[in-house]
């Protein structure tokens, strides 16, 4: 069992397997990208994330650290003046790695590590999500400020209509209006008319 061995061996002595990712995170460095296969790239992440790290410290001891991994001056130059740029609004995760295939021969899988920006960065679903539901209650508040005095103008301007408009009538309401009014003459005349006969009559009578 491995336990608390970090690291792969890939079937090379310490020397060798040293030696071979001290050229690998100098090419890296120094053309933002490179070939290799699938498990010499996972590691390679390691050596790259510790170089970056490094540079964006940027003092002599850390310059003095990255020189004794990177072959190449030139190259450490270059990353420590461009880290804090580049990298500068990310943490951690300074490469990608993208399949490509197998090798013809040995079918090893091969892939393309490079190195990312902060421009390539992209902002967290979880903090989107949240940013959108605290927005959402503040809309709803301002939806229902701004609709209760429209609705209070709306109800003053149809009181205002009604009290200020008066009700008109149509010809045929007033023809209506006069037909009652000669039902209601001719009811109350009946009992006048009857008492006017029963007089006439008494006075034949008598």
């Amino acid at each position: 069992m491995r336990h608390r061995k970090s690291g792969v061996k890939l079937n090379r002595t310490t020397s060798h397997r040293q030696a071979m990712f001290r050229n690998m995170v100098t090419s890296l460095l120094k053309h933002d990208r490179i070939k290799t296969t699938e498990a010499k790239a996972k590691e390679l992440r390691r050596w790259a994330d510790q170089i970056i790290t490094l540079a964006k410290r940027g003092d002599l001891h850390a310059m003095r650290q990255a020189m004794s991994i990177v072959r190449e001056k030139e190259v450490v130059y270059k990353i420590f003046q461009e880290a804090g740029e580049r990298f500068g609004a990310i943490n951690g995760g300074y490469t990608r790695i993208f399949k490509i295939g197998r090798r013809a021969g040995d079918a090893a899988p091969l892939t393309i590590i490079e190195l990312v920006s902060a421009s390539d960065a992209k902002p967290a679903a979880g903090k989107k999500a949240k940013t959108q539901t605290k927005a959402a209650p503040e809309a709803q508040k301002a939806e229902t400020n701004v609709s209760a005095p429209v609705a209070d103008s709306v109800a003053g301007t149809a009181a205002a209509e009604s009290d200020a408009e008066p009700a008109t009538e149509t010809p045929e309401a007033t023809a209506a209006a006069a037909d009652d009014n000669a039902q209601s003459d001719g009811t109350e005349k009946q009992p006048a008319q009857a008492a006017d006969d029963s007089g006439d009559t008494a006075d034949d009578v008598k």
